[in-house]
């Protein structure tokens, strides 16, 4: 007779083109601010793009919030602690972009909350930096959803702002209320199999009681697959041939050569074990999920605190 699947206690979910559409919320955040910079500072759209590249390289990150304050083009016109508020109509395209696109997609909230309720750990795991995955996922309304957020430190401030002079709001605005905000090793990352070993240590979880869901076969269920640790492809939330994906590559901080690691890692052919076609809630219909009893937290405590990130 057949073994029964063991129940997952513990689920571990990527964010970007997982939960939400990173790539078509990038794309019209970024864009709309490119568009409006193009006419208030009558630079060339090209000219734009190769700056904000190089800044973006040398940050190593597309989302840098200081970006304008870097290019060459307007540096050249304006001091720097005067391009914030010359291109402020393009910082405001930004966010208004943001406001009106940032949005989970369908089937998302339903499966977490129905996961809390069973008394699963839910954790989410980014590569953005913090303060861009601290903002969404209050935006998104997953703050005390998440039990755990992981992800890289932010980059640093100018040398010429502070933290307290470039925010809008007060402090308690940009800190979570229930979930955990811890910064993932900076010496690993996705796709080595010892960045999730080492979340699933802090976790004081096992690996047989995790499952993984991610919309990148390689750096998510490569990674998963080879850590021992239950798979699940996000395959609607894959990117790379969607038009939207161009503008990214032409601005993108990833070198030739990570671009070149990255099409070799992806040319391995990596078989998922579980696949969500077409929304986030099919994960109910593939796994059984049920309470976990680890060390680290209570179902019956509320989560308390967050790392602080850098950052606007």
């Amino acid at each position: 007779m057949a073994t029964a699947a063991p129940i997952k206690t513990v689920l571990l979910t990527d964010l970007d083109n997982t939960l939400f559409d990173w790539v078509g919320l990038w794309h019209k955040c970024f864009s709309a601010m490119l568009e409006e910079l193009v006419r208030a500072s009558g630079v060339s759209r090209q000219v734009l793009i190769d700056e904000f590249r190089a800044v973006h390289r040398r940050h190593r990150t597309s989302e840098y919030s200081f970006a304008l304050e870097e290019l060459p083009s307007l540096l050249a016109r304006h001091a720097q602690q005067e391009i914030v508020e010359e291109y402020s109509s393009a910082i405001d395209a930004f966010c208004r972009a943001r406001r009106a696109h940032l949005r989970l997609y369908p089937g998302v909230r339903d499966v977490l909350v129905a996961l809390r309720t069973r008394g699963c750990l839910i954790v989410g795991c980014t590569e953005s930096r913090a303060f861009q995955a601290s903002h969404r996922v209050r935006r998104l309304g997953l703050d005390g959803i998440l039990d755990y957020l992981f992800s890289p430190e932010d980059h640093d401030i100018p040398a010429h702002l502070t933290r307290e002079g470039v925010r809008r709001y007060p402090p308690s605005s940009y800190e979570f209320r229930h979930t955990v905000h811890q910064h993932t090793p900076p010496d690993l990352s996705k796709p080595n199999p010892d960045f999730l070993r080492a979340l699933l240590r802090g976790l004081g979880a096992r690996q047989e009681e995790c499952v993984l869901v991610g919309d990148s076969l390689h750096r998510d269920v490569g990674m998963a697959q080879a850590a021992g640790v239950s798979d699940v492809h996000a395959s609607y939330g894959q990117s790379h041939e969607r038009e939207e994906y161009e503008l990214l590559r032409a601005v993108t901080h990833w070198t030739e050569e990570d671009v070149e690691r990255e099409r070799r890692a992806a040319a391995r052919e990596v078989r998922p074990t579980h696949v969500l076609e077409e929304r986030f809630d099919e994960l109910l219909e593939l796994i059984d999920f049920g309470p976990f009893h680890g060390v680290l937290r209570s179902r019956e405590a509320d989560l308390q605190g967050t790392a602080p990130s850098a950052g606007r």
